[in-house]
């Protein structure tokens, strides 16, 4: 048995990195949306709110003229542009999820402290901003071409945040495979 484990360590080492660091994470994000509950400042929650923001910003400098509304019944806040509704964004939109996930892959390949640290840094930023973009885009394209929204909502944009994600991911095996051999070979 313990040879077993000695032969699959790195797997092991891997997948528990993996689910610790993810169920961690998951649990430090759901108590945050938990304590979010009581707070009405930013709704529905910080994040979510900021997220709603800054994608109308980028919509307002396109042009668009938006108008942000916190959802009566649902914690969401509506994105109209030009009074019609066309968006609604939700938690599952302010990529925290994305990133814990990419977060969490990333300490699983854990390579020097500093390295490991800055590119989850750069990662979790550069996912962000494709996020928000993501969000700007799709309520545009939504708006010109409503037909499509089925396609654009559920294949077409979760295709953007998570093919970025899994590029990050490559790009950092690839590195951190690299590093590891070079450092071996010394």
């Amino acid at each position: 048995m313990f040879q077993l484990f000695k032969k699959y360590s790195v797997v092991i080492r891997f997948v528990a990195v993996f689910l610790g660091s993810y169920f961690l994470l998951s649990v430090l994000y759901n108590a945050y949306l938990i304590f979010s509950e009581t707070r009405t400042k930013f709704y529905p929650d910080f994040f979510t709110n900021i997220v709603s923001r800054q994608s109308a910003a980028i919509m307002e400098f396109f042009g668009y003229s938006i108008k942000l509304q916190a959802h009566e019944t649902q914690n969401a806040v509506q994105v109209f542009i030009e009074d019609t509704l066309l968006v609604r964004v939700v938690e599952g939109c302010n990529s925290i999820s994305v990133i814990i996930l990419f977060t969490s892959f990333i300490l699983s390949f854990f390579a020097k402290k500093r390295t490991t640290f800055f590119y989850i840094l750069a990662g979790s930023v550069f996912i962000y901003a494709m996020n928000l973009i993501r969000i700007a885009l799709i309520t545009i394209a939504i708006y010109k071409y409503p037909e499509y929204t089925s396609l654009m909502h559920d294949i077409v944009f979760p295709l953007i945040i998570y093919g970025t994600v899994i590029i990050l991911w490559v790009f950092w095996v690839r590195v951190y495979a690299n590093s590891e051999k070079n450092e071996s070979q010394v």
